[in-house]
């Protein structure tokens, strides 16, 4: 084996190890969270009671895991519910594992290991499987529901979006003509998203260090894609803010203390960057959310076990919350994060040691941590909080 390729052997192996997080299990607790906080809370607090949800992600039969969620952030006992499909059992490498569509009221989860999408039906507190259909490719990893159209990214094989249209009882419907390639066979993508205000999907490639967007037909069909090279290396998650910039991690190929959180504005032949690579100061930038208020970008930093804080300007321009880049400290392998618009929390689902994270949002962006749930299988993959 050849130096060259030993070098670049190692990069890949580390960023799968930080970002896929097969990491030791050492589950552990944070402190409840505090009620001084609520000083802090910002204006539009969403202080009801609701759920959050992730899934399993289990090799023998992949579940979707429901906690009902206390007006003070806290959850309670889970109930879970089997999706008819099979995962991994390790990383996927991804963000948007689960997509909620808030307004039909329907789960939507990728089962990596048996190349299908499940649709539950949201009732109350609890799910009903609804139905399990073929994703279009291998090993879907990561969906995006909106306006009556998903798309699921296959990230194995010939890697591709496939695009379905959401009936009006939520199951989905193969959308014809939908299917796209990425910019290489084996891209080792990451997310699929839609950015509304553009009409647009938007993948990112961590082997390419590309980012793409589609533009979507009245039909919702894609035509092809603009291809526009990241501003950092390793493109991984991002979010989409409520003026449609979009925010993109990058993991630096796990590269130590290396990471950084990028935005941009979509443009016609592609992304336009407005601030660019403003490092974290940590180790493999993975997930990106904003928060409930718009105000605030948070990315969490799978190998350092943090969530690193950005402001969020108008325009969006990022810069960093506090100057050693730890805006919180979660467990294990942090990977997805999950708020909701009017939500003074935020959850991470560290996938490392099968635990859960909360954190309030206060008013100036900073993390007032919270109880930590423990119990899931390593692995386990997706979040949303409703």
């Amino acid at each position: 084996m050849n130096s060259r390729f030993s070098r670049a052997a190692l990069a890949a192996l580390a960023l799968a190890a930080a970002c896929s997080n097969e990491q030791p299990t050492d589950p552990g607790a944070t402190p409840d969270i505090t009620p001084e906080a609520s000083r802090e809370r910002g204006p539009d607090s969403h202080r009801g009671p609701g759920f959050l949800i992730t899934a399993t992600n289990a090799v023998a039969g992949n579940q979707a895991v429901v906690y009902p969620r206390a007006a003070d952030g806290s959850l309670g006992s889970p109930a879970s519910y089997s999706t008819g499909g099979n995962g991994t059992g390790g990383g996927l490498g991804n963000q948007s594992g689960i997509a909620l569509d808030e307004d039909s009221r329907h789960l939507y989860v990728v089962n990596a290991g048996s190349n299908t999408i499940s649709v539950f039906a949201v009732r109350g507190a609890g799910l009903a499987l609804k139905q399990t259909i073929a994703s279009g490719g291998t090993r879907p990893i990561s969906v995006a529901v909106s306006d009556r159209l998903l798309y699921v990214l296959n990230n194995g094989g010939t890697a591709n979006i496939t695009g379905f249209r959401v009936r009006h009882d939520g199951t989905l419907l193969a959308l014809s003509y939908s299917t796209q390639p990425l910019s290489t066979a084996a891209p080792n993508a990451s997310q699929v998203g839609f950015n509304r205000s553009e009409r647009r999907l938007i993948v990112t490639e961590k082997a390419t260090n590309s980012l793409l967007s589609f533009r979507l037909d009245e039909d919702g069909r894609p035509g092809p894609f603009e291809v526009t090279p990241s501003s950092g290396m390793t493109p991984f998650g991002f979010a989409v803010d409520r003026r449609g910039h979009v925010l993109v991690s990058e993991a630096f190929g796990g590269r130590p203390n290396e990471s950084a959180l990028s935005s941009y504005r979509l443009r016609r032949g592609g992304f336009q960057t407005i601030s660019a690579s403003i490092p974290t100061t940590e180790t493999a930038a993975c997930w990106v959310a904003v928060s409930g208020d718009g105000r605030y970008a948070y990315v969490t930093n799978t190998a350092s076990n943090t969530i690193s804080g950005y402001a969020l300007s108008d325009r969006g321009e990022l810069s960093l919350l506090e100057a050693d880049g730890i805006s919180g400290t979660t467990g294990k392998g942090p990977v997805d994060l999950a708020t909701r618009p009017g939500l003074d929390y935020m959850y991470s689902l560290n996938s490392a040691d099968g635990s859960i994270s909360a954190f309030r949002v206060n008013r100036n962006g900073s993390l007032v941590t919270g109880t930590m749930t423990s119990g899931l299988p390593v692995g386990s993959n997706g979040l949303v909080v409703f």
